[in-house]
């Protein structure tokens, strides 16, 4: 190689990575399939650590294979020793063994790792997807390690016990009591469409990230798509509370060019533009 073409090719950015630990979706809307897309869309190589196979499709899940908690484990591993991870999102865990051995791999990252948790306990369908002993598991174990904790409403209110009946301050400050360093509760099962951020080391009130609410659009998946936007942000270096507000923006224009057209129940969402992409 030319030393001309040597200097271009090592002075070039190197490529932002980011994991995901998650679930597989067979039909393609949430799980790893899902955030793979998130970071594409977002110009980030990702990854994945997959915990457990299910077998789904617009309609519900008919099964649920877990894997093994040292191959999930195993995976991290693998990604961490070669080619590195930038940010993590944590999805779904299924099981307290597998939760167990996460917490263990979040462990071995690099100090710094910024890691992103979405608290998939329930489908789009009405699936659980959480074990119930599975739960205490994510309580005590995951969400102390999370940079950001991003559930929906009704994920929320399970994560504190189920009692609240607040959608606001109160939810969100009980929620950061748990461990995580920022909350992010998103604003698609809240009266309005807002996400509330709160970075428990600053002072002052929550911020609200506005957004249209697309109730007309497909959703499948844009749990998953929002915290996987916003781990590829934190990845490329963002703020978290700039990843917060892209990650909404992202996530509601894929749930308003959701694929309604795809399966006879919840359309996937669409964060790559699949239509534009036919048409190019």
């Amino acid at each position: 190689m030319c030393h001309y073409c040597y200097r271009i090719v090592t002075s070039q950015t190197p490529t932002p990575t980011a994991l995901t630990i998650a679930g597989s979706d067979s039909g393609g809307g949430a799980g790893i399939q899902a955030d793979l897309k998130a970071f594409a869309r977002c110009g980030v190589h990702g990854t994945s650590a997959i915990t457990a196979i299910t077998a789904q499709n617009t309609l519900g899940v008919t099964a649920i294979h877990p894997i093994p908690p040292d191959v999930v484990l195993a995976q991290v591993r693998a990604i961490v020793a070669d080619i590195g991870v930038g940010a993590v999102k944590v999805g779904m865990l299924g099981t307290a063994d597998i939760t167990l051995a996460v917490a263990q791999a979040l462990d071995e990252l690099p100090p710094g790792t910024p890691i992103v948790v979405d608290p998939v306990m329930v489908a789009e369908s009405g699936a659980r997807l959480l074990a119930a002993d599975a739960h205490q598991a994510l309580v005590a174990e995951i969400l102390p390690r999370a940079t950001v904790l991003t559930p929906n409403l009704l994920e929320a209110r399970v994560l504190i016990g189920g009692n609240a009946t607040s959608d606001g301050e109160e939810l969100v400050r009980a929620l950061h009591a748990l461990g995580p360093s920022i909350v992010v509760l998103t604003g698609g099962h809240r009266a309005q469409a807002i996400d509330l951020f709160l970075d428990g080391s600053a002072e002052g009130r929550s911020v609200e990230i506005p957004g249209p609410r697309h109730s007309d659009g497909a959703a499948h998946g844009s749990g998953c798509t929002h915290s996987s936007v916003l781990a590829a942000q934190l990845a490329l270096g963002h703020t978290p509370l700039q990843a917060a507000i892209t990650a909404r923006s992202l996530a509601g224009s894929a749930v308003a060019n959701g694929l309604r057209d795809v399966g006879a129940g919840a359309g996937p969402v669409d964060i790559l533009g699949l239509s534009h992409l036919r048409a190019s």
